[in-house]
């Protein structure tokens, strides 16, 4: 792709626009917030994108399309096991995160402002149908755990996300610096399916 300066200028908006809502959220952050953030104008950002929704909508867009699209096939593959799964997404999720720190904070501003029906709301739900869902369930019924299989999700997911949540502040407060942040998360890669099997295996 050949960068010409449109496509400069509308990378440039979707930067500051990432950054504006991760720090402000939706309902807070103004289209002139984001101009002042590119460095370019308001016309310039309603030109590209007609309106802080639309700018919203490409950017939800694109990140859970990044987030989701590769792991569905995943949680749907009927030729692997449920831990074989959480291996595949656990490490994919924390690569992703690494790329984009400050994602997590952005996704829990939009939810406590109660914004219920972003894009990774739904997605969410498809999830919950999945073979890897069925597969929790059945292990559910035959005892093998002996949990609703959603605390497992929920369990994964936090183990994910709350270092990200936490960063910032032990980043300051000099618990570990950035590089150490990145190999702690490169270890929870293989951590996190080690912990989860053993709970699977009622340990």
């Amino acid at each position: 792709m050949t960068i010409t300066a449109e496509t400069t200028t509308e990378e440039k908006i979707l930067n500051a626009a990432r950054s504006i809502f991760t720090k402000k959220g939706f309902l807070a952050t103004t289209v002139r917030d984001i101009a002042t953030e590119a460095n370019t104008n308001v016309a310039s950002v309603n030109y590209y994108f007609r309106s802080k929704e639309n700018l919203f909508a490409s950017i939800m867009d694109e990140t859970i399309k990044k987030l989701f699209d590769k792991i569905e096939p995943v949680l749907n593959d009927e030729t692997t096991s449920a831990i074989e799964k959480i291996e595949i997404c656990v490490g994919y999720y924390i690569d992703q995160l690494l790329e984009n720190p400050d994602f997590p904070f952005f996704m829990v501003n939009e939810v406590l402002a109660g914004q219920t029906t972003l894009p990774m709301v739904e997605k969410v739900k498809t999830l919950t149908g999945s073979y890897f869902a069925k597969q929790l369930y059945a292990m559910q019924a035959d005892g093998v755990i002996k949990f609703h299989p959603i605390n497992l999700m929920w369990n994964i997911a936090g183990m994910i996300v709350f270092p990200f949540l936490l960063r910032p502040r032990q980043l300051e407060a000099g618990y570990f610096d950035a590089t150490e942040f990145v190999a702690m998360m490169k270890d929870r890669k293989k951590l996190i399916p080690v912990w989860i099997g053993q709970v699977l295996k009622g340990k």
